[in-house]
C-alpha cells in the first residue's frame, strides 16, 4: 500500500440526508436496498476517510461547490463544481478538501436498509 492510500480518519465533514427511496417495491429483485441522496460538505483541511470501497454500494458523486480531492490506486484527482465521478465496485477511496473554502458535494447510492 502507498503513502497515497493511507489516509487519516474522518474530520470536517457534515453530511446531511437528503431523501430515500425503498427499492423493494420499485424493482423486482431489490428488496431490503434503498436508493440514497445526501449532501457532504467537507471544510477546508477535511478528510472523508479512512479508506472505503463501495462493493455492495454504487453510487455517483456531483461537486455543487469548492474542490475535492479523491485519493484512489495512490492518484489524487481534483474535482471542482459541475464535475462527478462513479463510485462501483472497483472503488476504492478516500476523499479531502485541500481548497480554501467549504467542498459540497452531492452524493446518490444504492444501500441495504437499515
Amino acid at each position: 500500500m502507498s503513502n497515497e492510500q493511507v489516509a487519516p480518519e474522518t474530520k470536517g465533514v457534515d453530511v446531511k440526508l437528503l431523501a430515500t427511496v425503498a427499492l423493494g417495491p420499485e424493482i423486482e429483485g431489490m428488496a431490503g436496498r434503498q436508493l440514497r441522496m445526501r449532501m457532504v460538505t467537507i471544510e477546508p483541511g477535511g478528510v472523508f476517510g479512512p479508506i472505503h470501497d463501495h462493493k455492495d454500494r454504487p453510487g455517483i458523486v456531483y461537486i455543487l461547490k469548492g474542490m475535492i480531492t479523491d485519493h484512489r490506486n495512490g492518484v489524487a484527482t481534483d474535482y471542482g463544481p459541475g464535475v462527478g465521478w462513479p463510485e462501483d465496485r472497483n472503488t476504492t477511496h478516500w476523499l479531502e478538501n485541500r481548497g480554501t473554502i467549504p467542498a459540497v458535494e452531492i452524493s446518490v447510492d444504492i444501500v441495504r436498509q437499515k
